[in-house]
């Protein structure tokens, strides 16, 4: 995910194009003007917030305080014996996969 937060320095090549009501129009040139931006760098600028937000609130599992501690209470539990389906599978696995593992 670094990667995304740093400014994107290639050249630019790519297009994007959308199609505003005048009032938004008006407001964003506004914005963009009060913020000493020409309203392509402000839009982009902001979209590109936008999307890194949605991203990292994407990746990012959040748990209450009930939810992390039953997490945690089963990281730390000793495994349980596997069921007959997984052995089955593994027995399956090993009789159709090739390795070169030893």
């Amino acid at each position: 995910m670094a990667t995304l937060t740093k400014p994107h320095r290639s050249p630019k090549v790519g297009r994007l194009v959308a199609r505003i009501s005048p009032d938004d129009k008006a407001m964003i040139a506004w914005a963009a003007a009060l913020a000493g931006q020409s309203v392509g760098g402000f839009v982009l600028a902001h979209a590109r917030k936008a999307a890194l937000e949605t991203l990292e609130a994407r990746e990012r599992i959040m748990l209450n305080a009930a939810q992390s501690r039953r997490f945690v209470e089963a990281l730390l539990a000793p495994p349980r014996a596997p069921s007959p389906a997984l052995l089955e599978a593994a027995r399956a696995y090993r009789a159709t996969v090739k390795s070169d593992v030893h």
